[in-house]
């Protein structure tokens, strides 16, 4: 992890280039403004005090420099004139691409790639977290060790790619950074089996899984604490969370079930972010629920819905999996644009507008969790002694109880239970369930 100076401390002074290709622009629905916008949010993540943005329009792209001669030269000048520290660069570089810009522009470069992993780098709080992000810093750096900017060894030490070459992930040669790739995708492994036995566990529980996903910034934190009751980091600011968090949620009817709050996803995300977050982003593909959040109020929604789609394709999630689309940050909507949105919801509409500030539509939302948890739970009914307090307990720790008779020192239940867990109710209940008449027809 870097020591990248705050801004307001000799914050590092930094210029973004935002290359926008002709052919995309020509497709893409997403404005080469937003794009530019989001790679200084990018900048500002990490401290870094950008002193000029810029668009460069691509044509076609030239292999020595990405960008053409003509706008390399014009943007030679502003950084002479500017003499920023960094110069970030929004696209994916080649390695001989990024060497050839810091000669000509005399600075540091990043591209997109090594931006991201940057601030992934600032943001891991977890061991987990951080073999992750090392795991694919060093990936992506195998192919670019070199030693050109000693005269930027007067910067901060750490692990990221704003320290100058003195640190020692740079100065590694390919060998030793290959062994320690091999050591780390063996310790993931075993947070990959850690997981899969945690999800063991919870199914015997069980409590079915609902996994937020969604474009960066979207609110999923500030829903996460919205529908929990906690307190997890929840800002205006890119990626503020990295680390998964699950905690525990009681529907309506008193069904529990637990929320995970999962990366922002990206435009472009670099695949190397990707392959290392497998094992953390396995908790999406294992979920019961997916409930993709989305900014309803950005001009770029339904842009960051494709690359949130396209993200998940790439972790294996069908495309006809099933998902809850939460239309969030409703109260920054007009005031008409809001009101139908809701109107929407009372019509039982697929999307559920929600505002994770100010409570508005958590109610539908809460009600879609349940029933799309419990479209496929069977209907039991069990037969108790009155003095199976035990027992009793037992059944509305883990079953929805529809409804109770009690008569003649018996209690009749009528259960709603998922059929993983129609087991569990046998062995607990030997001879006393049996399969209410609703479901049997």
């Amino acid at each position: 992890m870097s020591g990248v100076q705050k801004k307001g401390q000799d914050a590092a002074a930094a210029f973004v280039v935002h290359v926008e290709p002709k052919s995309r622009s020509e497709r893409s629905p997403r404005d080469a403004e937003e794009r530019l916008a989001e790679a200084v949010g990018l900048a500002g993540a990490i401290g870094l005090d950008v002193v000029e943005a810029r668009i460069a329009p691509l044509g076609r792209p030239t292999p020595a420099t990405l960008i053409g001669s003509g706008k390399v030269a014009e943007i030679a000048g502003d950084t002479a004139r500017l003499k920023p520290e960094l110069v970030i660069v929004n696209a994916q570089l080649s390695p001989v691409q990024q060497r050839n810009l810091e000669k000509a522009w005399s600075a540091k470069v990043l591209d997109r790639t090594a931006l991201i992993l940057e601030i992934f780098g600032e943001r891991a709080a977890t061991r987990e977290g951080r073999l992750q992000v090392e795991l694919a810093h060093l990936t992506y750096q195998r192919s670019r060790l070199v030693r050109s900017w000693t005269h930027l060894e007067r910067q901060r030490g750490g692990f990221g790619f704003l320290g100058g070459p003195g640190e020692t992930q740079i100065e590694a040669d390919r060998r030793l950074i290959g062994d320690r790739i091999v050591k780390i995708k063996r310790e993931l492994e075993g947070v990959k089996r850690t997981r899969a036995l945690g999800r063991q566990a919870r199914g015997r529980v069980p409590f079915p899984v609902v996994a937020l996903v969604g474009y960066t910034n979207a609110g999923k934190s500030t829903l996460f604490n919205r529908l929990t009751k906690s307190e997890v980091l929840a800002k205006d600011l890119l990626f503020a969370t990295l680390d998964p968090t699950m905690r525990g949620v009681e529907l309506p009817s008193g069904t529990k079930v637990i929320l995970s709050d999962t990366v922002g996803f990206i435009a472009d995300l670099p695949t190397e972010l990707v392959a290392a977050f497998r094992a953390t982003l396995e908790e999406v593909l294992a979920a019961d629920v997916i409930a993709h959040v989305r900014d309803a109020a950005h001009d770029e929604s339904e842009a960051q819905k494709a690359d949130v789609l396209k993200v998940l394709a790439a972790l294996g999630v069908p495309e006809d999996r099933a998902m809850i689309e939460i239309l969030n940050k409703i109260d920054l909507l007009p005031a008409e644009v809001r009101a139908g949105l809701l109107e929407g919801n009372r019509q039982g509409k697929r999307a559920v507008a929600v505002s994770a500030l100010t409570g508005e539509g958590i109610d539908t939302l809460l009600s879609r969790i349940e029933a799309d948890v419990s479209h496929d739970n069977i209907s039991l009914d069990l037969s108790l002694d009155a003095s199976d307090g035990a027992g009793l307990a037992w059944t509305y720790r883990h079953a929805e109880v529809v409804k109770r008779r009690d008569r003649a020192g018996r209690i009749a239940l009528s259960l709603r239970i998922s059929p993983q867990n129609a087991a569990r109710f046998q062995d607990r209940f030997p001879g006393k369930i049996k399969l209410s008449q609703s479901s049997a027809k």
